[in-house]
């Protein structure tokens, strides 16, 4: 288990000082996959590397497995980073060196025979499903290519945590898809504890149990993706969630409301009954469907009519369906 209390995190520059994490408390669970999100600049990366060390907290602790490790002497903090492997968005593998060593690069480094080095390699990078490409080299692969071999890198000391730093963010969608399904089955195989910081909340809602929202330097909000997805309370998870575009749309001046829609609905035509029912048109802004945790969650914004008497009409109806509903501002 990891868990963060009162983490900060300031950098001192010559005039000024810059916060860039201020009193984050969070818990990631064993076999959790715990995802962190939030706009550039709010300091994802800067906690994803205090979790290792490789950033030293201002103040606060790092517990992990019960082990405060910002109190460890050097010896013991090398012992603990075996536990912890970390991949990044640009992939940083070793140019020089074929796929194979950079998979053994680690493990030479921790002293493992060069036989049990290449065995426990090939290992994973079958795993990773590039067994075949063990002799090329990092320029000769595809981005996911070198995404999947920096992963089979990070699982060479056998961690118990993977934190993954914006690792799809230079990949295309299609790709980005395939390294989820990837890291998921590592979870579920391995038992990894995998952390996945990232701006896109597209690779939350596929991979995640959990999401802590980062703005500013602080947790804005926390808790299962589903409910975090479905009752958003910040500003800054509706805004990632329900994306702002909704300033660009034309709006002629009706209210707008934002539902929810649950798995419980059964896909129910419930916005082409509340028409039928209220005998008024609506217009629907922007409408998103996810699936997480294996079920269906949906949102969707909606303007009501302009003529008062309409919309308070459909008002009332929302009040009455049981839909979760909420007037935008």
């Amino acid at each position: 288990m990891i868990e963060l209390r009162q983490l900060g995190k300031t950098y001192k520059t010559a005039d000024k000082e810059i916060v860039a994490l201020d009193d984050i408390n969070l818990t990631v669970e064993d076999g959790e996959i715990y995802g962190i999100i939030g706009l550039s600049g709010a300091g994802k990366s800067t906690l994803v590397r205090c979790i290792n060390l490789l950033e030293k907290p201002t103040t606060g602790q790092v517990i992990i497995d019960g082990e405060d490790i910002t109190k460890l002497s050097r010896r013991r903090l090398l012992d603990i980073r075996k536990s912890i492997g970390m991949i990044f968005q640009s992939f940083n593998l070793l140019g020089q060196r074929t796929v194979l060593r950079n998979v053994t690069f680690p493990l030479e480094v921790a002293g493992v025979k060069r036989t049990d080095a290449k065995e426990r390699a090939l290992e994973l990078l079958d795993v990773v499903g590039l067994k075949d490409r063990a002799k090329s080299y990092p320029s000769q692969l595809s981005g996911g290519q070198k995404q999947r071999v920096a992963i089979a890198r990070a699982l060479a000391t056998k961690p118990n945590y993977l934190l993954c730093d914006e690792a799809t963010s230079a990949l295309d969608p299609n790709t980005t898809k395939s390294i989820l399904e990837l890291l998921k089955k590592i979870n579920r195989t391995m038992g990894v504890t995998i952390i996945v910081i990232t701006h896109e909340m597209r690779v939350i809602d596929q991979i995640c149990d959990k999401v802590a929202v980062l703005d500013q330097s602080k947790i804005a909000e926390e808790g299962k993706v589903s409910e975090v997805f479905i009752n958003p309370h910040s500003d800054i998870a509706k805004e990632l969630i329900l994306p702002g575009k909704k300033n660009d749309f034309n709006i002629h001046g009706g209210r707008r409301v934002r539902l929810t829609f649950h798995p419980e609905y059964g896909g129910k035509p419930l916005i082409s009954e509340m028409i039928l029912k209220c005998q008024a048109p609506v217009n629907i802004l922007y409408a998103d469907t996810k699936e997480i945790d294996g079920a269906a969650y949906g949102q969707m914004l909606i303007e009501l009519p302009e003529e008062e008497r309409a919309a308070e009409k459909m008002i009332s109806w929302l009040q009455k369906s049981g839909i979760e509903w909420q007037e935008e501002v």
